[in-house]
């Protein structure tokens, strides 16, 4: 049975394309499998909610309430793909919460595989925020998004490695045309019948990219050997 995966994008660092990476996985997400499901933790105008109102719902980590309403959804193994879009004022609250309630451990025992996909910035706060990141994520769970649009020098040395998903610049004019509040990623490949565009090639290359994240994730069995109570099954690689 395939795992349900959770991709949480996020950057303490602003103005890195965040939620555009979120939009991006998130129409992937339904177009693949017919079905997704969005998490905004933005405070400021425009957000996912805006692009995507259909498949996203508001949360937010500021009180007790808030944080049992957003992860609630989360630990259940229901096989619907989650993005949350987690603001970088909500970076440090979100997971520190994920540390006390020992969120890593529970989506494990639930089926369920949670991804970090980190929006790199050029900024000390960034740095501080990766480090922080690889001393509670487990390697394989930590993925680097390197915006080339927001993040043209590069990505610093220190998180330069094999978990990269690199996203292409994209000419000031393009970026504006997709960053309306009208426009679909998967509308434009559907009614774009001229594949040799800049964009159709950039949006097919982002989702050929996800589709790969995509399967290395959701790539998990129930390990049930027989006598085992249920209360104990763990969610394994499978084979």
């Amino acid at each position: 049975m395939l795992a349900t995966p959770i991709y949480i994008i996020c950057s303490p660092s602003p103005q890195v394309g965040k939620t555009l990476i979120a939009r991006t996985m998130s129409e992937f997400l339904l177009l693949k499998d017919g079905i997704a499901l969005s998490f905004d933790v933005n405070l400021k105008e425009p957000s996912l909610l805006d692009y995507l109102p259909n498949i996203t719902e508001t949360a937010d980590v500021i009180d007790t309430y808030g944080k049992m309403q957003l992860m609630d959804p989360l630990i259940v193994h229901d096989r619907v793909p989650k993005v949350i879009d987690l603001g970088f004022h909500a970076f440090d609250e979100f997971f520190k919460m994920c540390e006390e309630i020992g969120f890593v451990k529970e989506t494990a025992r639930c089926c369920v595989t949670p991804v970090v996909l980190f929006v790199a910035g050029a900024d000390r706060i960034s740095f501080r925020g990766y480090e922080m990141l690889r001393r509670r994520i487990p390697p394989a769970s930590l993925v680097i998004i390197h915006n080339e649009f927001a993040l043209r020098g590069g990505l610093p040395e220190a998180m330069d490695g094999d978990r990269v998903i690199r996203i292409s610049a994209l000419p000031l004019f393009l970026k504006r045309y997709i960053d309306r509040l009208g426009f679909s990623f998967t509308g434009y490949l559907r009614n774009e019948k001229d594949w040799s565009t800049e964009l159709h090639q950039w949006i097919r290359r982002n989702y050929s990219m996800f589709r790969d994240l995509d399967s290395s994730v959701t790539l998990r069995r129930w390990d049930r050997p027989r006598g085992t109570d249920i209360g104990s099954l763990r969610c394994t690689k499978a084979t």
